[in-house]
């Protein structure tokens, strides 16, 4: 196979680990003779250095001409100002829109190895092995009206929760496809006791359960499903829940695998390419250190080669290698080790077969 990949590293430690991603789909193509072609544009901050914009024309169309999309991380200090008319933000909201990948998959396993790096007693992550099915390009973030106004010599903000059945209903029946090839159990998470889109979330999910009887469906409003999440996490097999519970719930959930550094994610559309990105942000405070954990995108870059390019032998071989790695002993210093970002990498190249 021969597939165009363009490389979004974006900000802080998103050009460290997108390298180190690199490496290993390199090796996995030599491995199995595929040729994969890298494309590196900027998005965020450091693009709107380059070019004034988060989100340059010439990236988004290069994104959507591309196979899939491989991302590193935005923002940082510098472009911190919430007042400011361009943000870093701006440029993966806008991608995310502009590629209209409305799925985002966010897989949580926790390593037998790596109980011990969870702030969590042990016995909460024995058999935890979930994922979260996040709604990406509706709700809050991008409802309207977005706005701000004076009204009666104060500021006024307003910001619109907003979903159509449609939105919702193809979201859901995603979670129910993915339930089937998992232990057949989705839970809805809304806040149907208070929002009217949450109520019309539970109304949906309900009428597409009706589609899959072999599926159980489980209703959770947002706060006791937080709450599940580091008492009973074993509790969850398939999760789906709108974009801002799915922002939130999703960062919570990466203490359960020990550290954020660990754990992928997948936008898709359901059509041609994807985005994929690992769900840590850009870690100034480390960036350009060398010491940042590549496992996040790493296993991003396994997702995209099952989900977008249909190579699921090759993606199982690379998490196979994290696993092995991991096994013995390989240790960012996120997990308590000393290795490397290069050491880490190194490690898991090593153990591809």
């Amino acid at each position: 196979m021969k597939a165009n990949i363009v490389l979004l590293p974006g900000d802080g430690i998103g050009p460290e680990v997108v390298g180190a991603a690199v490496q290993v789909l390199e090796a996995v193509g030599r491995q199995y003779g595929h040729k994969f072609v890298f494309t590196e544009y900027p998005i965020g901050g450091s693009a709107i250095d380059k070019t004034g914009h988060p989100l340059p024309e010439e990236t988004l169309q290069a994104c959507r001409s591309a196979d899939a999309v491989l991302l590193g991380a935005v923002g940082g200090p510098k472009w911190d100002d919430p007042r400011a008319p361009v943000r870093p933000e701006q440029g993966l909201l806008g991608l995310r829109k502009g590629l209209g990948v409305f799925a985002n998959l966010r897989p949580v396993r926790v390593h037998p190895a790596l109980i011990d790096a969870s702030p969590l007693k042990p016995d909460r992550l024995v058999g935890v092995d979930l994922i979260v099915v996040r709604e990406l390009t509706g709700g809050l973030y991008f409802g309207q009206p977005k706005m701000r106004e004076w009204v009666g010599g104060q500021q006024r903000a307003v910001d619109t929760l907003e979903y159509t059945e449609s939105e919702i209903e193809r979201i859901v029946d995603l979670a129910f496809r993915l339930a089937r090839q998992r232990r057949k159990k989705v839970s809805s998470v809304d806040k149907a006791n208070v929002l009217e889109s949450s109520r019309l979330w539970r109304e949906v999910a309900s009428r597409v359960a009706q589609r899959y009887p072999d599926v159980t469906l489980e209703h959770v409003l947002v706060d006791t499903a937080a709450m599940r999440l580091v008492n009973t996490p074993q509790s969850f097999d398939v999760i789906v829940t709108e974009n801002m519970f799915g922002d939130i719930l999703t960062d919570e959930a990466a203490v359960l695998a020990g550290s954020m550094g660990m754990l992928p994610s997948a936008s898709l559309n359901g059509r041609h390419g994807g985005l994929y990105e690992p769900i840590h942000g850009s870690a100034p405070d480390i960036a350009g250190q060398g010491i940042a954990n590549p496992i996040g995108t790493i296993l991003s870059a396994a997702m995209l080669l099952r989900y977008s390019l249909g190579l699921e032998q090759e993606a199982t071989t690379i998490e196979k290698a994290v696993d092995r790695a991991i096994a013995d002993g390989a240790r960012t210093r996120d997990l308590g080790g000393a290795l490397t970002t290069t050491a880490m990498t190194q490690a898991i190249i090593e153990r591809l077969d």
